[in-house]
């Protein structure tokens, strides 16, 4: 039987007597702090604020629209029911908002960082990522994680001045590391930002230490996982890899994706109000380890499912990330490289202040990784065809009616 957690009643009165009182959270990050590369553009109004500002212009990114055909779990199915990456982000927006508002918190900031978190996302999900990140890295030592790509979008493939405090929860967001506490840490410059960036691409294991400069960015991580955990359980039921959620330990979130969502959403409220971090209880975070491990175990790691992977995108991967490389290192202008991907940087910056060329400050492999994690899961699939005719690798989907 579904159980649904409360706030106790000292946090509810609480929360109600300050706001009463009109108590502001003393953590909550101000908009007037707002960190931009060019501070003499894209000031607050009444009508724009700041973090309204990143949120409009995220959402006008042309890659924004192309997280509707992205995958997010599950690559090979027709099947319109299924959660693709737009609706993820939408989710962990709003499970973000939801905390974020009972704890005082900047919400824009917090939708801001939510819609921009996984705009670096390769096609064809965390598998996807993890192979173009070998091919990436056989080449230059370097390596791919989309948190880093989605700040390398927003922040150097279109120069449309977002604010750091978002860009800095986009690139800490990392939902597949979770921990018990969150508490933000003191940053200020881009100077710091890049750092932590170029951190990240030198050496994977720097994701780990990842820690937001704001409480928002705090927020929007553990939100991810509260997004995804029983979201995925709900999506593998429809597509009948598990038969019901009862396989599943019961614990203190529950099974199911609205007992879960509910649960930890009212434990972090519980420990965290007033204070400058988030917390959960340890049974509460134990038990959403233990969640994550029970769906890598019973969805993430279905060989039925995934083999797919190893056997068609592994090796239409390679194909093109080496067609692709060959025409970058040519400076092939007439080339798919530069007609459909050089010339949409150029476009997306037209009325930016940039200086620079990209196709002549871009490392060929760099070109070459920009394009393809800018692609949709179809996208992918017809330009192989187009460049690949006569190959017999060839993408099976489970149709509607199978």
């Amino acid at each position: 039987m579904a159980d649904y957690h409360k706030l106790s009643k000292e946090i509810q009165e609480r929360i109600i007597e300050d706001r009463a009182k009109n108590v502001q959270n003393p953590y909550r990050f101000q908009d007037e702090k707002v960190i931009r590369r060019n501070p003499d553009r894209d000031k607050a109004n009444l009508w724009r604020p700041a973090f309204v500002r990143d949120i409009e212009k995220i959402m006008n990114v042309p890659y924004y629209n192309r997280y509707s055909d992205k995958t997010q779990v599950f690559s090979f199915f027709k099947n319109d029911d299924i959660s693709r990456r737009a609706y993820h982000v939408q989710l962990v927006s709003r499970q973000a908002r939801n905390i974020g508002n009972v704890l005082g918190l900047n919400t824009d900031l917090i939708e801001a960082i939510s819609l921009g978190h996984d705009i670096g996302h390769t096609p064809f999900g965390h598998e996807g990522e993890r192979q173009l990140s070998s091919l990436y890295y056989g080449e230059t030592g370097r390596y791919f994680n989309h948190n880093v790509h989605s700040v390398r979008v927003l922040d150097e493939l279109v120069h449309w001045n977002i604010s750091l405090q978002t860009l800095d929860g986009i690139l800490c967001h990392n939902g597949e590391m979770e921990q018990r506490e969150y508490k933000p840490c003191n940053m200020n410059t881009f100077t710091e930002l890049e750092q932590k960036v170029e951190g990240c691409y030198l050496e994977n294991d720097n994701m780990k230490r990842l820690v937001p400069c704001t409480l928002e960015g705090c927020v929007m991580r553990i939100c991810d996982i509260i997004a995804y955990l029983g979201k995925d359980r709900q999506d593998a039921q429809k597509l009948g890899m598990i038969p019901t959620e009862e396989q599943f330990t019961e614990g203190a979130i529950g099974k199911s994706n609205s007992e879960i969502i509910n649960n930890l959403v009212v434990n972090i409220i519980e420990n965290s109000y007033g204070k400058p971090y988030l917390s959960m209880d340890e049974e509460h975070f134990d038990m959403l380890k233990k969640a994550k491990a029970e769906n890598g175990r019973m969805i993430y790691g279905n060989s039925d499912v995934f083999d797919q992977y190893q056997t068609s995108v592994r090796p239409m991967l390679e194909q093109i990330y080496y067609k692709l490389l060959k025409d970058a290192k040519a400076h092939d202008r007439k080339s798919i490289l530069y007609q459909h991907h050089v010339n949409l940087i150029h476009e997306n910056n037209k009325y930016a202040p940039v200086k620079e060329i990209y196709e002549e400050v871009t490392e060929p492999n760099q070109m070459v990784v920009d394009y393809i994690a800018s692609m949709t899961d179809d996208y992918f699939v017809d330009l192989y065809e187009y460049l690949f005719p006569d190959s017999t690798c060839k993408i099976k989907y489970v149709g509607y009616f199978e």
